[in-house]
């Protein structure tokens, strides 16, 4: 799928990995609606790239703020032709710590955002690319999903952030098989360490212990190779039903 006047929604597109995937966008020539929480960095953004590109606050897991996104973007730009699902959240703890057992409202927080935020703009997303006819290669559009390699390769105390990019992972091959007959691709890319604002409260010690990991480049990988990936994805129709490891050969 060629980008240029394409329309695509960013979840978690204000910042970081998101950012740069908008960025990456509006370079292309797409018209872009950028979903974060984070209102004064979407803002900026949004005027700072100007024409084709507009802003919206967005709880991803609420299903009325999905929908109602999608309806916007509808409204705006009359078609939906790629989503990347960004949007995302952790909070690291111990199945059992000092203070007791994982608090279950922090469990359903990070599924609710990660997991269920995900699968709502799959679900409303695919909806809306069924509305206009498919282009000229039969493509009507493209979803992106954001795993992590802690799907693969979970720490102690990612229990919850792991299941909800293993949930990610799991859903992507029979939403990839069920849509690909009407012309929509699903993908997954699970990055590893990446240079994101998630980082800069990390002990510089805690930090090069991370990077050394990671086993080429040696370095914390840059969000615009982040944005590379999903661009190489839209473009090449052959990346359909896969997760694509962005992580430099990380283990843990």
């Amino acid at each position: 799928m060629k980008i240029a006047s394409k329309t695509a929604i960013v979840t978690g597109g204000a910042s970081g990995l998101g950012e740069a995937v908008v960025r990456m966008l509006h370079q292309q020539g797409a018209n872009i609606v950028i979903l974060d929480m984070a209102s004064d960095k979407g803002n900026i953004l949004k005027n700072a790239l100007g024409d084709g590109t507009t802003f919206r606050i967005c709880d991803v897991s609420d299903e009325n703020d999905a929908k109602s996104a999608v309806a916007f973007t509808l409204e705006a730009f009359g078609k939906v032709d790629i989503i990347v699902n960004v949007a995302g959240i952790s909070i690291p703890r111990r199945l059992v710590g000092k203070t007791g057992p994982y608090p279950l409202d922090a469990w359903q927080k990070v599924i609710q955002v990660n997991l269920i935020g995900t699968f709502n703009f799959m679900r409303f997303g695919a909806e809306a690319m069924l509305k206009h006819e498919p282009y000229e290669d039969g493509e009507r559009g493209v979803l992106i999903n954001t795993s992590s390699i802690a799907s693969f390769h979970g720490e102690p105390g990612q229990a919850a952030y792991s299941a909800s990019k293993g949930g990610i992972n799991a859903m992507m091959l029979p939403v990839a098989r069920e849509l690909g007959r009407q012309g929509i691709r699903c993908m997954a890319i699970a990055p590893g360490l990446f240079n994101t604002p998630i980082y800069d409260t990390l002990d510089p010690k805690v930090l090069k212990s991370l990077i050394n990991k990671t086993i080429f480049p040696n370095r914390l990988g840059k969000p615009e190779e982040f944005a590379h990936a999903v661009q190489a994805i839209i473009e090449n129709m052959m990346f359909n039903g896969d997760i694509i490891r962005l992580d430099g050969a990380v283990r843990f």
